[in-house]
């Protein structure tokens, strides 16, 4: 309760003059371009970016956030300041919270070096969404103990994005919600959801898979995350609010500054909400503080809704006008104006999506696909559509993926109504795969693109050795095979190379004797599949053995690409000594 208390206050004391400097000053060190007002809200320049994701494409549907600011004194608490001294759970994160945002940087760090993604950002996205998980109220694993739930985003007062998860996430089949500690909707989770802690699932209540997920989501665009502007439309594009900006902005720099970690449940709940009109108010259930992202855990969510608007009161009467009694009509009224029917969107006119000359979607395990996928937007007469939002999907069992290795990229159509897809990856699993292209924002059928990945080849084979290789009868042979395989003279590298003892070089036949290759069991096999060339090119067999019949074999290897190697092997008994003369006993007659 002093904590609460203590809390109520210093949102109180906002609006004070003294606090007003005091966040200003905290404000004006925060980020480039943002400043304070007289009541301590931030502002930003006119040049602020802006982001142009519609609600059902941002992370949060654009729900409501909380409000709450960094504390005033520093985030690194004295040696004697404990858990529990005035701000310290505040400025703290949880320990199991904390460890998932530094392993999401570190994740992201390796697989999008050029996003510069630092955790302090999760952080205080974190913070802004769900208090750190409602302080830190998770499990060993690292998912919350009870879901985080938003309020159903309906329309009234919210976004309107009806329900895409047939409730599985929030439990509402009407409506989404945004869900967990990062607040990810159901409709974004199912393409930015990530395993951040390797159990095999993409929990967006596991605070080590929404972590990882809001990191990929940031990055989506190629955004060099050191760079303030790219910094700004990554956050606004997770909520696109200017509010929310700043308080992002306001808890990152906070958390740059330094801070520590708390033991999990100690950290302070959230208390203002975006949505909360009633600042301060009692955070207690149906207070109007309350919002299902600090409900009781297990419990169901309600449809929570903001403060609805007080009706319009029309236009004010003169008071010094005379006044017109109720049963005496007015003169000549005037018929209330009708509502104009809003043009359509561009969107709206979409009729179907069109194949904009994309054929041949090929290429070789590990490649950039040489053509994209490209899809046009048109009316149902067969003009073009711009300015239309298209989302490509890859679909299928691949580990294909777009540069940088979203599964799932969105694009504006060009005044042709073009859409081009950013480029393709293939992975080194090879099999075919579908491209899916739809528009955002309207129920057309998508459009489907096939593509296929083939396995890597080369084109020759050399053997690197020189030494003829024998062996003597039921023995091993003392050097091993070793190649090089080449792709039009290149290092050829990652090809899988067949090796198989066969009969002759007219007779591909696998051989039923000389020698052969040994399984894990010790058993012989003449043929060896799955075996790859390194990053040099280069492959070593491993080691062969006679059995007892003798005679001259082939060792034939082969490569995806038409790549041969014929190698020689021989099985002979050991030379007999030639004796040395000089040992020999003299024959010369005796005198």
């Amino acid at each position: 309760m002093a904590a609460h208390f203590d809390r109520r206050l210093r949102k109180a004391a906002v609006t004070t003059t003294v606090a007003a400097v005091a966040v200003a000053a905290l404000s004006a060190s925060q980020a480039p371009d943002v400043t304070a007002d007289g009541n301590g809200r931030q502002t930003t320049a006119d040049n602020m970016p802006t982001s142009d994701t519609p609600p059902e494409e941002s992370a949060t549907g654009n729900s409501p956030y909380y409000t709450d600011l960094p504390p005033l004194n520093s985030p690194n608490p004295s040696p004697t300041t404990g858990p529990s001294s005035p701000g310290s759970s505040e400025a703290g994160i949880p320990a199991t919270v904390l460890d998932a945002y530094k392993k999401a940087e570190s994740e992201l760090r390796r697989a999008k070096p050029g996003c510069n993604l630092p955790w302090q950002l999760l952080a205080a996205i974190g913070k802004v969404e769900s208090g750190q998980a409602r302080g830190g109220r998770v499990d060993p694993n690292g998912t919350t103990i009870g879901r985080i739930i938003g309020p159903q985003l309906d329309g009234n007062g919210f976004a309107l994005i009806k329900d895409t998860d047939n409730g599985v996430y929030d439990g509402n089949s009407s409506y989404d919600n945004a869900v967990g500690p990062m607040q990810f909707i159901p409709s974004t989770w199912a393409w930015a959801g990530r395993d951040g802690n390797g159990d095999g699932k993409e929990d967006p209540n596991n605070v080590y898979d929404a972590a990882l997920a809001a990191g990929h989501y940031l990055c989506r665009f190629d955004w060099d995350l050191s760079d303030q502007g790219d910094l700004n439309r990554a956050i606004l594009s997770y909520n696109n609010s200017q509010d929310y900006l700043n308080t992002v902005l306001s808890w990152l720099e906070h958390y740059r500054k330094g801070t520590h970690e708390i033991p999990d449940g100690t950290g302070s709940l959230p208390v203002g909400r975006s949505d909360d009109t009633a600042a301060g108010a009692d955070p207690s259930p149906g207070g109007a503080g309350a919002s299902t992202g600090s409900q009781t855990p297990g419990a169901t969510p309600g449809p929570t809704r903001s403060p609805s608007k007080p009706p319009s009161s029309g236009k004010p009467t003169d008071p010094g006008g005379p006044s017109t009694s109720p049963s005496t009509p007015p003169k000549d009224p005037t018929p209330p104006a009708e509502t104009p029917t809003p043009p359509p969107t561009p969107t709206d006119t979409v009729h179907h999506l069109e194949n904009a000359g994309t054929t041949g979607l090929t290429a070789i395990a590990g490649d950039t696909f040489a053509k994209k996928v490209s899809t046009r937007a048109e009316t149902k007469a067969g003009e073009a559509v711009g300015k239309v939002r298209i989302r490509f999907t890859v679909v299928g069992d691949t580990d294909a993926a777009f540069i940088g290795g979203d599964k799932v990229a969105a694009v504006t159509t060009n005044a042709s109504g073009v859409a081009v897809a950013p480029a393709l990856v293939a992975g080194e699993q090879t099999g075919g795969f579908t491209v899916r292209a739809t528009v955002i924002g309207r129920t057309v059928p998508g459009l489907d693109y096939k593509a296929t990945v083939t396995e890597r080849v080369a084109d020759a084979l050399a053997s690197t050795g020189e030494t003829e290789l024998t062996c003597t009868p039921g023995g091993e042979f003392a050097d091993p095979v070793q190649v090089k395989a080449t792709l039009k003279g290149a290092v050829a590298d990652q090809v899988a190379v067949t090796a198989t003892l066969i009969k002759s070089k007219d007779d591909p036949t696998e051989n039923d004797k000389g020698p052969y290759f040994k399984d894990a069991d010790g058993k012989a096999v003449r043929t060896l599949t799955g075996r790859k060339t390194d990053a040099n090119g280069l492959l070593e067999l491993p080691k062969l053995f006679a059995d007892d019949a003798e005679g001259t074999y082939v060792l034939r290897l082969t490569t995806p690409g038409g790549g041969r190697l014929d190698i020689t092997l021989k099985v002979a008994k050991a030379a007999e000594p030639t004796p040395d003369p000089s040992t020999e006993p003299s024959t010369a007659p005796e005198a």
